[in-house]
């Protein structure tokens, strides 16, 4: 059987983007040169790469995914990464989405809460981290590579290999977040929630006292747990969230920067502009310029 390097080949791939597989929620990407270290955001998903490598950073740590570690993301997250092409070959890899019922049934399944119910949650885990792609990982996400090139194997067969691979992350280094994303009722599940809240309502007013409460946590243990969890405050995260959000706005749908701001809450366009300049080196008219001349 082809191996997933050569799998992935075989798909019309735009280089420098992602586009969309035969599946809902599995993308596949690529990179034909070096991309600089620059703000991203992931969604809750495995992002599994066959040739190159990418670095992400995240509160002073850093960490590689490449072919022998695939990146396991457990809530909505803004970190900065980059991009490294292999020898003979681009980054060439795919992201899966987590779909939360699909993975909470899993691990009722496989009875994962007598091995860590017993963790206290006295500090909480990175909610972004590598893990080891073994071979039963890599044959997993082989099998999936090669139903996808069939929409009939996609639409027969897939869903079962997603779930497996799910199950084979639920056996990894980062079985421990995702089981407690999974199990809502863990301090860990409820800031996960509370980041669902934010990331579907940042062009609200919200106020962090609400999401403490919302997360059944005084302010001062839910900042705590917030910032352990992404690297970030709540307010310095809801701001990444909202200026990645209008960039998508600037670039795919060729908004204006001041509609943009007022879209994702921004109260101030000038505000908006500064904050996005500090944030993507260059500022929302340099970004449009930029698109008009490439």
């Amino acid at each position: 059987m082809p191996n997933m390097l050569e799998l992935l080949k075989e798909y019309d791939i735009p280089d420098g983007g992602a586009v969309e597989s035969s599946f809902p929620g599995i993308r596949f990407f690529k990179e034909t040169q070096h991309v600089r270290r620059r703000p991203m955001l992931y969604n809750p998903g495995l992002c599994i790469v066959a040739s190159g490598a990418k670095v992400g950073h995240l509160g002073g740590q850093s960490f590689r995914y490449d072919a022998n570690n695939y990146l396991v993301v457990s809530v909505t997250m803004p970190f900065e990464s980059e991009s490294f092409p292999g020898e003979d070959n681009p980054l060439l890899g795919l992201y899966i989405d987590i779909d939360l019922g699909h993975l909470n049934d899993l691990v009722n399944q496989m009875d994962l809460q007598t091995e860590f119910s017993g963790m206290e949650d006295k500090s909480y885990p990175l909610g972004i981290g590598p893990s080891s792609m073994d071979a039963d990982m890599k044959d997993a996400v082989t099998k999936l590579l090669k139903a996808l090139r069939s929409e009939r194997e996609a639409k027969i067969l897939a869903p079962v290999l997603v779930r497996e691979i799910y199950y084979r992350a639920l056996c990894g280094s980062q079985a421990q977040v995702l089981y407690s994303l999974a199990r809502g009722n863990t301090s860990f599940g409820q800031i996960g929630r509370v980041i669902s809240l934010m990331e579907g309502n940042y062009d609200e007013k919200l106020d962090v006292q609400q999401l403490a409460e919302s997360a059944h946590m005084s302010v001062s243990a839910f900042h705590r747990a917030f910032k352990e969890i992404t690297a970030d405050s709540p307010l310095q995260y809801l701001k990444k969230i909202r200026l990645s959000r209008a960039k998508d706005l600037i670039v795919q749908q060729n908004m204006k920067a001041y509609l943009a701001a007022d879209a994702v809450g921004y109260d101030s366009p000038s505000q908006f502009s500064r904050e996005f300049k500090r944030h993507y080196g260059q500022s929302p008219a340099e970004l449009m310029r930029e698109m008009r001349s490439a």
